[in-house]
């Protein structure tokens, strides 16, 4: 305890003198933890606003879903006796103005009286929902989101049609309680009575809709032992059940991964950051007198490496609690300032991703220092004396080595544990570590290579080369500091450039102009004839569509299956199927047999391959389907390769003839037409002739996709620049820490005759080489990333964007050419006399 106390008290004193040197150290860790802290703090406010909202976003405290059809009196009766029942229908629809000049597609919800039970619905004009629903002078009305009024340049009062019923727009809908926002949604929002739905036509059999049962349970009711008692009462029920634990399970999930995404980005910009923490930490360098006069005194080793350690633990702890504190602010700011979210963020402390960011900061900040601190430990006085005039670098022993290496197995441990998807987060956590060590390698063999030549003439190319590999040079942490920044840049440019090639320019010619769904059975004929009359118009591909859940993997329920995290999305509800005598256009079947034409044997199936392998599924394995409550086990016969560019009609699961086609269904097609006006007079005849029938525009969804992937690609933008700003720092700080070294040298060769022209040549071709080379690298790193992604984990086809290449690599050299200058810029001018007078 005495030494500790001298230790401190030495740490202290020095620390007295100011924290000149250590802007880097405490910006790079306030950055990095900042991030964290800032992810971790918002995810925790969205996620209390879902738990506490959870009621109004379900909608009640139990949730029944059934696709395609109505439960059963029984069942019905059997929840309305377990509390209050509200009972909705969701389906899509076309609405369009009586004189039909403007349609748009729209996301129909019909309710009952007793909806909402919990929450309420804001309308403009403020008026009742059951008197906005209401049937007046025969005429139903209609609550709708504002973009139908756009969209139709219609107004409150107007009238409309849906389905074959004419309707009245009574009142904008400003809030919807039990509504998450989705991004995938393809039409506005609208409200309708179910006698409203009754009069518009469109609850058909086989129609792509949804029941939905929601129950408000009596105060103490418990919900999950009530799905528990449903499930035994009605086990052929195939509804999808669930409580307010999971009121937003899309929503929470999306926030979930998000945000363990941003925490490994913020985690890269620390460990960015990091290599500035390290050269502010070999800072000892310049304590090389003061430490040289402690150790001739008698001053142990353990003394000397506690004193700076304990200096550098302060200084981390400031940094630290800086980045906690402006984390744990950002959810009010997002709340002040931010974007609309999907529910409202509940404002409060959250420790846990504050301690969860002060441990990432923590290590981090050790796990760089460790090296510079056991290098002034291990070096006796009279090499500490030398290092006045020339550097030491003593080896370090296995115990250093050992410490290293437990701090990086912490700082990967605390990553992975608080890491929704695990495997993720330890392949994101591998390829930061071989990108570091390959720039460090980098670096390692620029010096090497310039310490190999031999340049006679032009004295600033010999100056330049010689910078780069004298002892002390920072061109290890030039070439880390930017590279990895760098890195991702290009990684995000090629991915991005690959997605919006695929979607904008792989699509072909002769792509459909729209999805028609929710033909009937019986208007399968007359669709096909009037679209093949239409002038314009090509292509039609027509085929049953089904909706259906999976219950079963080889007879264990699929939460007992083992699936991968990219493959459950098709566990979670009711997906789209068909059936067809022979495989589709734009795929192949790459395992197994197709089935004959005529098959009628046992059921059938044929799978994507990619999702097989998510599922763990192979040749000859079971799959059960609930299919309008009653349960269809088929045998997979083949695995297939889709090639969804197409825009073809394809299913991840297609079974043989003989088992669904007396089953409750509708069909769907796609047609081409040749320009904009026959596209308008081909929505215009079919939905006029078949009001039942919604259309939806294929470059409507072509454009939300390349909206939603801009955005993404935005934001990634973002967050790579965290990553960047880190490196530019670093890059700052290394060429600050040489700036002493480097007045004496400009100094020096001043009075051998150079000019400042020629001083500042070698400056920049030194750090133009580093650029280059750094960029060079980073390009093929971030191009290796990038095909990696696209090709393995978004199954995408792989584009290289030269210009965006060029681009980001000319950007980064002028960058680094730029920050060199800055820092260089006084040691151009630095007086011969004051640096020479003590020589």
């Amino acid at each position: 305890m005495t030494e500790f106390a001298l230790a401190w008290r030495y740490a202290r004193r020095e620390l007295r003198s100011g924290l000149k040197g250590f802007g880097i150290f405490l910006a790079c860790l306030t950055i990095g933890v900042t991030a964290i802290a800032a992810v971790g703090s918002v995810s925790a406010s969205i996620v209390a606003g879902l738990q506490a909202d959870a009621r109004g976003l379900l909608g009640g405290d139990v949730e029944f879903r059934v696709a395609q059809r109505r439960l059963p009196d029984e069942a019905t009766s059997w929840l309305a006796a377990r509390g209050t029942l509200s009972t909705l229908r969701e389906m899509r629809g076309m609405v369009r103005r009586l004189d039909g000049e403007k349609r748009t597609l729209i996301e129909l919800k019909a309710v009952d009286g007793a909806y909402p039970l919990v929450g309420a619905v804001e309308l403009d004009p403020p008026l009742p929902l059951d008197q906005a629903l209401a049937i007046r002078d025969g005429v139903p009305g209609l609550v709708v989101d504002a973009q139908v009024l756009d969209r139709l340049n219609a107004a409150i009062g107007d009238r409309v049609r849906l389905g074959t019923g004419d309707f009245a727009l009574r009142a904008v809908l400003v809030k919807e309680p039990d509504n998450v926002a989705n991004p995938f949604t393809f039409g506005p929002h609208v409200l309708v009575s179910m006698a409203g739905l009754a009069e518009s036509g469109l609850e058909q059999p086989g129609t792509l809709s949804t029941s939905v049962y929601r129950l408000a349970l009596p105060a103490g009711a418990d919900a999950k032992a009530l799905i528990a008692q449903a499930d035994k009462e009605f086990p052929d029920a195939g509804w999808q059940a669930r409580d307010t634990s999971k009121a937003a399970p899309s929503v929470q999930s999306f926030i979930t991964r998000t945000s363990m995404f941003l925490v490994l980005v913020g985690l890269t910009s620390l460990l960015v950051g990091g290599v500035g923490v390290g050269n502010a930490a070999a800072y000892l360098a310049g304590k090389v007198p003061v430490i040289a006069i402690l150790k001739s005194l008698g001053a142990p080793a353990r003394l000397i490496y506690a004193i700076y350690l304990l200096q550098l633990f302060g200084l981390a702890a400031l940094a630290i609690i800086g980045g906690i504190v402006l984390g744990a602010a950002a959810p009010l700011l997002l709340h002040e300032f931010g974007p609309a979210l999907p529910v409202e963020l509940r404002l409060g402390f959250y420790p846990r991703p504050l301690l969860v960011a002060a441990g990432f900061g923590l290590l981090t900040a050790l796990g760089f220092s460790l090296w510079p601190l056991a290098r002034a430990r291990r070096v006796q006085a009279a090499a500490l004396f030398r290092n006045l005039v020339e550097t030491s670098r003593p080896r370090l022993g296995w115990r250093d080595w050992a410490a290293t290496a437990v701090v990086v197995l912490g700082l990967g441990a605390l990553a992975v544990v608080n890491a929704e998807d695990k495997r993720t987060a330890a392949g994101f956590l591998v390829a930061v570590a071989v990108a570091l060590l390959a720039f460090r390698l980098v670096g390692s063999g620029v010096m090497r290579a310039a310490a190999a030549l031999h340049i006679k003439r032009r004295p600033w190319l010999r100056l330049a080369i010689a910078n780069l590999h004298r002892p002390g040079a920072a061109t290890p942490s030039v070439v880390l500091s930017m590279g990895l920044g760098l890195t991702v840049l290009v990684a995000v440019g090629l991915i991005e450039g690959s997605l919006t090639h695929e979607v904008a320019e792989r699509i072909p010619a002769e792509a459909p102009s729209y999805f028609f769904i929710d033909i009937q059975r019986d208007q399968v004929a007359p669709f096909k004839a009037l679209v093949e009359s239409l002038p314009g118009t090509s292509n039609l591909e027509l085929v049953p569509s089904l909706r259906t859940r999976i219950t079963a993997l080889n007879g264990a329920a699929p939460d007992d299956s083992k699936v991968e995290p990219d493959a459950r999305w098709i566990l979670k509800s009711e997906r789209g199927l068909t059936y067809a005598a022979k495989p589709p256009a734009g795929s192949h079947v790459v395992a197994g047999e197709w089935w004959p034409a005529d098959y009628q044997g046992p059921p059938l199936i044929s799978l994507d391959a990619d999702l097989a392998s998510g599922l763990h599924l192979k040749l000859g394995d079971s799959v059960t389907f609930n299919l309008a409550g009653r349960e269809i086990t088929a045998r997979i016969a083949n695995f297939r390769k889709i090639d969804w560019t197409t825009l073809g009609i394809n299913f991840f699961t297609i079974f043989a003839p003989g088992a669904l086609e007396a089953a409750p269904q509708s069909a769907i097609a796609t047609i081409h037409a040749d320009t904009p006006e026959d596209e308008a007079r081909l929505a215009r005849e079919v939905t006029d002739t078949f009001p039942n029938v919604s259309a939806i525009r294929v470059k409507d969804a072509l454009d939300m996709l390349a909206k939603i992937l801009g955005d993404m690609a935005a934001a990634i933008r973002a967050i790579a620049a965290i990553t960047v700003l880190a490196g530019v720092l670093v890059l700052s700080g290394a060429i600050a820490a040489t700036r002493r070294r480097r007045v004496y040298d400009a100094v020096v060769l001043k009075v051998l005759g150079a000019t400042r022209a020629v001083i500042a040549r070698g400056f920049l071709i030194e750090y133009g080489i580093l650029g280059s080379v750094t960029a060079l690298i980073a390009v093929a790193l971030g191009t290796l990333a990038a095909w990696l992604v696209v090709t393995l984990l978004l199954k995408g086809e792989w584009s290289f964007d030269a210009g965006r290449v060029i681009v980001i690599a000319m950007g980064g050299t002028a960058a680094t050419l730029a920050v060199a200058l800055a820092g260089t810029w006084r040691v151009l001018g630095a007086r011969a006399a004051p640096q020479l007078r003590n020589e």
